[in-house]
């Protein structure tokens, strides 16, 4: 089944676990022909078929896309433990889509996709992997575990995320990534899904709270939920239109031309700045662009990976 069949309601994901494998082959089989070959050894480490070997454990799913015979061979339990924080507030819900579909996209339906697909290669791997949701307040917590049932139910969250219609509300995002980091005792890496849509003053506090996201030696990842052609680029016709901010419900009638280089000049400053925090505060900044696709959040966990274990 085609992952966009899976995901044309408004619902929310019909069977997130299902669409999450479905990342994570695609990723799996295109690393064969990518400079990042050498990463699948990660959690499932992939061989050339010789004759004589067992046919146990060949890969007969990567069999029938590359048509080549492989066998996979999982190494020894890493105890690499691994925790998502999502923000859930109402710009997450950016845009407002009828009909979700693998290529349209909101900020809370694509991370939520990625957390599965990063859950998913966890599971592989036998790792404990743990789930935060806030908003303008913590929604849900889940410390790092790694059987069956606790899988099923931080996939069922995600779900619901997607599912849930929005309610109005912004969020002071370090005040729960403090709370969150008292939380977490055993050095993990650590994802963080925003879209970063704090004031100068929240910003200065949220570094101070990534800060103390790399106590204890963490590895943070930062990933920048954006919509591009949108937020960054501005790509909207002339018509007049009404921009209503979707936390607090102000709005702004105009032409897009009338705003548009102000605009962009504005948010780039702003990205270029988040950019150069991060690096002081040597945390992992990675744009996640809605309209893409999820290789660059699944590439990154390889590449952290190597720094846990």
């Amino acid at each position: 089944m085609e992952i966009k069949k899976e995901l044309n309601k408004t619902g929310g994901f019909k069977n997130l676990e299902h669409l999450a494998k479905q990342v994570v082959e695609g990723f799996i089989s295109g690393m064969h022909k990518s400079p990042f070959h050498g990463f699948s050894a990660e959690f499932a480490e992939h061989k050339i078929y010789n004759l004589g070997d067992s046919t146990k454990h060949i890969d007969w799913k990567l069999f029938a896309k590359t048509d080549k015979l492989y066998t996979k061979k999982y190494d020894d339990e890493t105890n690499l433990r691994c925790h998502i924080i999502i923000d859930n507030s109402s710009s997450m819900h950016y845009p407002l889509i009828e009909n979700l579909s693998i290529k349209r996209l909101n900020k809370i339906a694509f991370s939520a996709l990625a957390s599965a697909s990063l859950m998913q290669i966890l599971k592989k791997q036998r790792d404990a992997v743990g789930l935060s949701v806030y908003s303008d307040v913590l929604e849900f917590y889940s410390p790092e575990k790694g059987s069956e049932r606790h899988h099923q139910m931080l996939l069922n969250t995600l779900g619901e995320l997607v599912s849930k219609k929005p309610v109005i509300s912004n969020t002071n995002t370090y005040k729960f990534l403090h709370q969150i980091a008292e939380k977490i005792h055993r050095r993990s890496l650590i994802f963080v899904f925003t879209d970063m849509l704090q004031s100068d003053i929240e910003e200065e506090n949220l570094f101070e709270a990534l800060s103390h996201l790399k106590y204890n030696k963490h590895e943070v990842v930062l990933f920048h939920v954006l919509d591009l052609k949108k937020e960054l680029n501005f790509n909207f016709d002339n018509s007049p239109k009404k921009y209503l901010d979707i936390e607090t419900n102000d709005f702004v009638n105009l032409y897009a031309d009338q705003a548009k280089q102000n605009y962009i000049s504005g948010f780039s400053k702003y990205i270029n700045k988040l950019k150069n925090k991060c690096l002081n505060y040597k945390v992992n900044y990675v744009q996640a662009d809605i309209n893409g696709d999820f290789n660059t959040i699944l590439s990154t966990y390889l590449l952290e990976r190597q720094k846990l274990i």
